[in-house]
Parts: C-alpha cells; structure tokens; sequence
C-alpha cells in the first residue's frame, strides 16, 4: 500500500473538528485510507453494503445514536444521516466524532453545506500522485511561495513520462500491466459511475447517453468552456448541458478552472476551463496509447496539461501552507498561463506546461503578462518541460523539469 500523505492532515483535523469529510472520486483510495482509523470503540460502516444502508436510509436517527464515534463510508448513499450527525455533534461537542468518505462532493448540496457548517472539515482525496508512489513527499509548492529555485527531480526519459501521465493515479488500474487492461479498467468504471452514482444523485432522462457524453468531454480537457458547443453533437441544450457537466464535477470526474482576472487587466478572458481529474481515464476515454502517442504526438499536450494540473492539486491537499485557489489565466491577445495557484495571502505562482525538451523565451509570455498584471502578489512562474535541469530566465521565472512536482 502506498502512503497517503494527506493522512497527517486528516489526523490534525479530528483532533479539534466534530466531524471530518474525506471526499473523492471512488476508487481514489478514500475506503482504505478511512479504514486506518477505525479500530476499537470506531467502527467502520459502508453505506456500499445493502443491509447498512436500508438501515441508516430508514432510521438515521437511530442509526447514529448508538454511535459514540463512527467511520461512516460512502455516506453520499443516504444524505439524510447528516442531519442525525449534526444533532449527535450538536449535543456531544467532542472532536474527532465521525470521519465521513463520501464519492460526491456533498459540500455542493446546499442542505449539506448548512447542516454541517462550522462542524465539518472537508479534505479532498485524489488518486495516486507520483510523489505517492515513490514514497517522497513533495515539497514544490513550499518553495515555490518562498520564491525558491525548485528542484529539478530525478532524470525521467520521455518514453516513462508518457507512461507516468498515460496510468493516471487510480490504484487499481496500475494494478494492471497492459494498456488494453487499465483502458477496460477506466471504461468499467465510467459505466459503473453512470450506473449507480448519477443515478443517486439526480434524475436524468438520457442515463445511457451519459459514457458518450464523457468521451465528448473528453476531447475538450483543457479548453475553455462552451455549453453550447459540448452538447449540439446529442442534442443537448445549453442548460441541461450545464446540469450534466455540474453532475459530473460532483462526481470528481472533472473540474472546472475559473479565470484569475484583476482589475488592472482591460482585457482579460473570464470564461473557466474544463480539466478532467485523473490523466489516465481522460486517456482511456480518447482511446490514447503509446503506440498512438508515438505515432501522433499531438493529442499527449492536452493529457499533459491535465496531469499537471491534477498534480498540483494533489500536492495543495496536503501542503502545510494552504489552503489554495487554482484558475487559469488568459487576456484577449491569446497570453495565457495553464494553472495560476493563490494562497491565502494572495501570493501567486504560476504554472505553463510544455510538452517538449526545451524552452525559449517566448514561452515565458503569459507569465510575464500574469506578473505584470499581479505586481507584487506574482512570487514566481514555472514553464515545466520534458528534461532534467533548472533554467532561469529572469526575475523569478524559471524553466523546471515535469519531475520537480514529485521532489
């Protein structure tokens, strides 16, 4: 089993919170990483199994009464247990009371959100980063609000980045060797999402249309947001596109990223951009291998951009030094910065992604504009490239190696 670095971070949060959510996509590892806490006078309860979630769907009341303190798992299965939970909090004020898994994001659901306001710690798991794998907390985006040179990370060749981006995080499709087998694997778990956890969380009338409509999505990772456009090729109008794409962020399988604008900007985009949240299912879902990669390069600069992101979240979940906001950054000349990251002093790093071995100044261009546009707010901008060693081009920007994200 892979370490899970934010674990510290839930125990923090049990120490002086009533109630901790661990959420995430499933199969993200939320189940093993809550099962470590459970132990004697904790029990673990899966809302997976049918028995337990008859019971806590009938009486959530009783259910949580006899409960000093809990592992509730998957607890987005019954909603209305929350409500019980809070009365439970309420009347027993200890910390460290129940820590929740929940594959949707319940903090989006408004009764939720009220419920359990100021009673509730919300920690986001994602699936397996690099960092993770090889066992070294990062510490990139420490040095990088410190305006620190980054490290430039082992030596990755260009076949084993392909690779690396290729798998994704999910932890039980790198169980799997072949590329055919993690592909059946991501396809799998689409159907089984659309299956059982759409079907939770809203009524939806084109149910089977929903694994056609991911791969439409799919095919526009990284680019602005256009309702319209996503939805024209099943007929999907621009509203109910909205309602779909909405659900499928609740389910963590996308992401949207909002412009970082600023008033000094004149002219700036404020549209958001659509990111899925593993690299590997994005790959699975535009039917991308290395053998396609080899032949056609094109297509790897998208499920690049994608991984970084994603990775830069990861390693904001468990930072000592957040919490973060993410967005993108674009002005009506096409200057553009991949991943802006703010911390809560407004500081700024930012994030370009370049699917190549080497940099030219002419990379450094939305940077520069997002530095212009920040002031004294911008700490450092990063072009991040295929190769092994730290360049710097000027006041605070800097060319790093994809691998400084694990060091």
């Amino acid at each position: 089993m892979h370490p899970r670095f934010i674990a510290s971070r839930i125990r923090t949060s049990l120490s002086d919170t009533r109630v901790v959510l661990l959420s995430g996509p499933r199969q993200s590892g939320k189940t093993t990483l809550a099962r470590e806490f459970a132990g004697d006078g904790w029990p673990f309860l899966t809302l997976d199994d049918a028995t337990t979630l008859a019971a806590a769907q009938r009486d959530p009341t009783g259910f949580i009464r006899g409960l000093d303190r809990a592992v509730i798992d998957e607890v987005q299965r019954a909603p209305e247990v929350l409500l019980a939970i809070k009365q439970s909090v309420d009347h027993d004020r200890r910390p460290g009371r129940f820590l929740l898994t929940g594959s949707a994001n319940l903090m989006t659901l408004p009764r939720v959100a009220d419920s359990l306001a100021g009673r509730m710690a919300t920690i986001d798991l994602l699936p397996l980063s690099p960092a993770e794998i090889r066992g070294t907390p990062s510490t990139f985006l420490t040095q990088a609000f410190r305006g620190r040179t980054p490290k430039a990370g082992p030596p990755v060749t260009d076949a084993a980045l392909v690779a690396t981006v290729l798998a994704g995080g999910y932890p039980e499709a790198l169980k799997r060797s072949s590329w055919p087998r993690r592909q059946e694997w991501h396809l799998d778990y689409v159907r089984a999402i659309v299956q059982r956890d759409v079907r939770d969380l809203a009524e939806i009338d084109r149910l089977n249309q929903m694994p056609r409509l991911l791969r439409i999505l799919a095919q526009h990772s990284g680019q602005l947001v256009n309702h319209s456009g996503l939805g024209a090729p099943l007929g999907i109008s621009h509203v109910t596109m909205m309602k779909y794409a909405g659900l499928f962020e609740q389910l963590f399988l996308i992401r949207t990223l909002p412009p970082w604008f600023t008033n000094v900007l004149k002219r700036h985009i404020k549209t958001p951009k659509l990111y899925f949240l593993d690299s590997g299912l994005l790959a699975s879902l535009r039917s991308l291998t290395p053998a396609r990669l080899a032949a056609d390069r094109g297509p790897f600069g998208a499920l690049l951009e994608t991984f970084i992101l994603t990775e830069a979240l990861k390693l904001a979940s468990w930072s000592g030094d957040g919490p973060f906001e993410f967005f993108h950054f674009r002005d009506k000349e096409q200057n553009e910065v991949d991943v802006v990251i703010e911390n809560a002093d407004g500081q700024l790093i930012g994030l370009e992604v370049k699917a190549a071995a080497s940099v030219h100044p002419a990379d450094f261009g939305g940077l520069r504009k997002l530095a212009a546009a920040a002031g004294k707010r911008f700490v450092a901008g990063f072009v991040l490239y295929d190769h092994d060693t730290v360049v710097p081009f000027g006041d605070r920007l800097f060319a790093a190696p994809i691998a400084s994200l694990w060091v």
